[in-house]
């Protein structure tokens, strides 16, 4: 095993140091049980889809892929908090003129796995460009699916809110009698039908979608996704001084984004060329 240690971000304790802020060079089902157990406060990761990138990963069938990640899934399952969370941002493949069940598939068998499926989000591409097949369009969207190992887990809502929008000037000026009727439910859900709850509110909370440009092809990676996608899940679902994971870090986005709001972070990647290239990049961004 041969890795690369970056410069600490955060104080942490000896034994901390020597598996935190680093970024590893191998295979990560292979350095995965190095991991303590239960000391991952959020993963998000990005692993290579499907028959994809096969120049520089191989590539995995899509008929083997639940197979190929499910041992990598047990290692992620025994390493997160109770409390954490697991970001897995994947897409399906289109075989034979049809969408192939893989993506699906996986999650039916994390769900076995122990995994709780908690959430889909939706990555929309806001910057793609157009494209036509014979039976379909270009993909605009990508999977980001919550996973987590209990219903009660640490989120922090807060910090990705947004600003209310124009909509409410004209939405909320003049409220009828049934915006003021709140429906009562068995679950919690928000300010529910009582419109009138968002009355001066300068911040909402978000949707499940995020609209985020694609990464620009100067980082010189195959399948870098933007950095504000990593961020907006750490602030989410972590605080300053919290541990996130990337086993699949790639060119280290997940790693800056972690290190710019005060995070211990930890990636692997199984390419030597990209460990080099995360470290140029963490070194170039260490003013920011």
């Amino acid at each position: 095993m041969s890795a690369l240690q970056l410069p600490l971000y955060l104080n942490g304790d000896a034994k901390r140091s020597e598996w935190s802020d680093r970024i590893l060079q191998g295979d990560c089902l292979a350095l995965l049980p190095n991991i303590p157990d239960e000391s991952v406060d959020l993963i998000v990761t990005s692993p290579p889809y499907a028959d994809s990138r096969k120049k520089t990963y191989g590539g995995i069938h899509p008929d083997d892929y639940v197979d190929w990640f499910l041992p990598i899934s047990a290692q992620l399952l025994r390493v997160l908090k109770p409390s954490g969370t697991f970001i897995l941002n994947i897409k399906e493949k289109v075989v034979n003129g049809e969408r192939h069940t893989y993506v699906l598939e996986l999650i039916l068998a994390m769900r076995q796995q122990g995994w709780l499926w908690t959430e889909e989000f939706i990555w929309h591409k806001k910057n793609c460009y157009p494209g036509k097949w014979p039976n379909r369009f270009r993909d605009a969207w990508e999977r980001c699916l919550q996973l987590n190992k209990q219903k009660q887990f640490a989120m922090y809502q807060d910090a990705v809110m947004v600003p209310t929008g124009d909509w409410a000037k004209t939405r909320l000026r003049k409220l009828s009698q049934t915006d003021l009727r709140r429906d009562e439910s068995r679950v919690s859900s928000g300010f529910g039908k009582n419109v009138s709850n968002w009355v001066g509110r300068e911040l909402v909370y978000p949707t499940n979608v995020l609209h985020l440009a694609t990464e620009s092809s100067n980082r010189k990676h195959s399948a870098a996704f933007p950095l504000e996608l990593p961020k907006w899940f750490i602030k989410l679902f972590t605080q300053e001084g919290d541990l996130v994971l990337d086993p699949f870090v790639g060119s280290g986005t997940t790693a800056i984004a972690a290190r710019m709001l005060g995070r211990h972070y930890l990636g692997i990647e199984l390419l030597p060329e990209y460990v080099e290239l995360a470290k140029l990049v963490q070194f170039n961004s260490g003013n920011m």
